[in-house]
């Protein structure tokens, strides 16, 4: 329940961030601490580590295969972590579609810590249709637009 009001709570401040202009008073960018930073990135690593133990846990029954399901995961998601970054900051409707993805996630885990079991299927045909309409969006906007600027909170070096 705790990882679903973090992600809950993460996401909803990074979508009310990058959404808000100067006109409601937002400050100039600033760096973010480090500390700040690897605490964010070691919260959501928990989260979604402990999701895909879970999930590892129901679908197989040797302990070898659960660790190797794991390591897989992790290894992957270093290896095309900066690909999906770049292209997820080229399209910033991409960005807002990940991070209601991460609302829709978190609103199940606190479901879950409630006792209240959703089906995974409909939260993944859920996500797999969005993701699906906005490739479509993405690729008859092929014509130059200007792109939508999200603000960043914080400046990259």
């Amino acid at each position: 329940m705790l990882g679903g009001l973090f992600l809950v709570a993460k996401a909803t401040w990074e979508i009310h961030d990058k959404l808000e202009g100067a006109e409601h008073g937002q400050a100039a960018p600033r760096a973010g601490s480090f500390g700040a930073i690897l605490l964010q990135i070691v919260l959501l690593d928990i989260v979604f580590s402990l999701d895909s133990v879970i999930t590892a846990v129901g679908m197989a029954r040797e302990i070898a295969i659960m660790v190797a399901a794991v390591v897989i995961a992790v290894g992957v998601m270093l290896v095309f972590a900066g690909r999906i970054s770049t292209f997820i900051e080229r399209h910033p409707t991409m960005k807002m579609l990940a991070l209601s993805f991460l609302l829709l996630i978190g609103v199940v885990l606190i479901a879950d810590g409630f006792g209240q079991h959703v089906s995974k299927g409909y939260i993944y045909f859920a996500m797999a249709f969005s993701l699906f309409v906005e490739v479509l969006n993405l690729r008859l906007r092929r014509t130059p637009a200007p792109p939508v600027h999200l603000h960043q909170s914080y400046v990259q070096d």
